[in-house]
């Protein structure tokens, strides 16, 4: 039986999970690395760290699965994104610390692009918001700051890459640099801030406009794609690397949304909603943005796919923040027990806005707040009320997809997918169901980011013949059917929207 290895690099973990061609994950490894926090709003990793983690993972879930390198039909690799690194070319060592998506400090340049009027023109280009979120002002700040980046960049020294490019070097490359692919897909390019996605290229007017180097930038391919191989000495035998995708576009590709209309939601350190909107772009007019959704089309580069996209900061990190900032639970698993001890969150919002708001409020500046608290208030009560923020920003972002589908006078979203962490919590898929008035489908696999980026690479490989074969392998394990009156819902969602504007205000 053919089997895929799928490595998914996270925020906070690196993942390897091997799949068998129907789509069941065979093993799972899984290895944490350091998150570095070295000023207030700034967010960084070590590069080196993540690809040993992921060498590792990948290794340890071959080994448990009783399988040797020569057995891997495929390699596909997902990964978070906007996460910027830049590396040397001769030596494949990073100049420095990556740069993760929830970094702020390129904020100050996003404010100069506003003020000067180049927002418009970024948004045409590439469906963004001018915002820190995105690559383009990370490697700006880069090549800045890291004494003769600029110069060595300028001359072709370095390369710059998203973590999908930067574990593709490392593991075509080996133990040396020689032969390292330099390369990404649709799906991570459109998310650097410098990518035409209409024309789907580097946009010269963009790099321009950022002041970076082109001989930096990766060259761009289908996510499922052949982009090459493994050198024998990194698993103990070439694999041919047959996909890259980012997180959020590889889950909306493993669950099976194909066509317009479909949407999933995917929680995990934050929640990223996403509506596959098919060879159209839709404009959002209530700030969500427009992203390439991963593409199957190989070896060349096809008709766009679009897809409309919400971004939530703070998701499951807010679990995470109650287990090591608050100290409220020990493991992050006891979340839904203790938040199970109160009916209710008995009147407190929890806004975790630790790095500002992302969709559809867009306000960098913004920081948390618990409101509400009374001398009833116990932990448990904060506890739920933070389970309950993950659902209500969420619940926010499909709000903003319904008003946008309306315009536009198409049909209203009729469920939601959901797959990530966090959605094994059936406290918290409940509510999301109670808040939105419509099924929430948790499928039997979870685990569709790395699944995606499985069946891209089996696509691109010839292991399957195309999408259809893959939407009958998806399968639904619960549906989560609405039980609190529209009315209730309504007053649920006015008072959380009213807990916002007190914190962006």
């Amino acid at each position: 039986m053919a089997h895929l290895l799928a490595l998914d690099q996270g925020t906070s973990s690196s993942r390897a999970i091997v799949f068998n061609a129907q789509g069941q994950p065979v093993t799972v490894a899984q290895r944490e690395f350091t998150q570095h926090f070295p000023r207030p709003g700034w967010v960084e990793h070590d590069a080196t760290e993540i690809w040993h983690t992921q060498l590792a993972v990948a290794r340890e879930a071959l080994k448990q699965a009783g399988l040797s390198a020569h057995q891997v039909h495929a390699i596909g690799i997902t990964n978070q994104r906007e996460t910027t690194v830049l590396w040397e070319r001769a030596t494949g060592r990073p100049l420095g610390h990556a740069i993760v998506w929830q970094d702020r400090r390129g904020e100050a340049l996003c404010q100069r692009l506003r003020e000067a009027g180049h927002a418009e023109l970024i948004r045409q280009r590439t469906g963004l918001v001018v915002d820190a979120y995105f690559s383009a002002t990370k490697l700006a700040w880069m090549l800045e700051h890291i004494p003769g980046a600029r110069q060595r960049a300028q001359s072709g020294e370095l390369a710059f890459g998203t973590i999908d490019s930067w574990l593709l070097w490392q593991l075509t490359g080996g133990t040396t640099a020689a032969g390292a692919v330099h390369a990404t897909d649709v799906s991570n390019a459109s998310r650097t801030m410098l990518f035409n996605i209409e024309r789907q290229c580097w946009d010269d007017e963009l790099l321009a406009l950022f002041d970076i180097p082109r001989s930096l930038l990766p060259e761009v391919q289908a996510s499922a794609h052949r982009f090459g191989q493994t050198s024998a000495d990194v698993l103990g035998a070439p694999i041919t690397i047959g996909a890259l995708a980012g997180d959020q576009q590889s889950a909306l590709f493993g669950q099976a949304c194909f066509t317009p209309g479909l949407v999933k939601n995917t929680y995990g350190t934050g929640c990223f909603m996403l509506m596959h909107t098919g060879a159209q772009r839709c404009p959002s007019q209530n700030g969500l943005i427009t992203t390439l959704a991963a593409t199957p089309l190989a070896p060349a580069l096809g008709t766009p796919a679009f897809a409309q996209e919400g971004s939530v900061f703070i998701g499951g990190a807010v679990v995470q923040w109650l287990r090591d900032g608050l100290q409220a639970i020990e493991g992050s698993h006891q979340v839904e027990q203790l938040a199970l001890n109160v009916p209710d969150a008995g009147g407190v919002f929890f806004v975790p806005s630790f790095t500002g708001m992302g969709a559809p409020y867009w306000k960098p500046h913004a920081t948390g707040a618990i409101l509400g608290l009374t001398r009833g208030t116990t932990v448990a009560h904060i506890a739920r009320a933070a389970l309950e923020s993950i659902a209500f920003q969420s619940a926010a972002l499909l709000q903003a997809m319904g008003q946008d589908l309306a315009a536009a006078g198409g049909q209203p979203v009729s469920e939601l997918r959901v797959d990530g962490g966090a959605c094994r919590n059936d406290l918290l898929m409940q509510f999301q169901a109670d808040l939105l008035g419509i099924p929430v489908v948790r499928p039997a696999v979870t685990e569709t980011t790395a699944l995606g980026a499985a069946y891209l690479a089996g696509i691109a490989t010839g292991l399957y013949a195309g999408t259809d074969e893959l939407s009958a392998l998806w399968r639904a394990e619960r549906r989560f059917l609405p039980t609190l009156p529209r009315e209730e819902a309504a007053q649920k969602m006015a008072a959380w929207h009213a807990a916002v504007t007190r914190v962006v205000a």
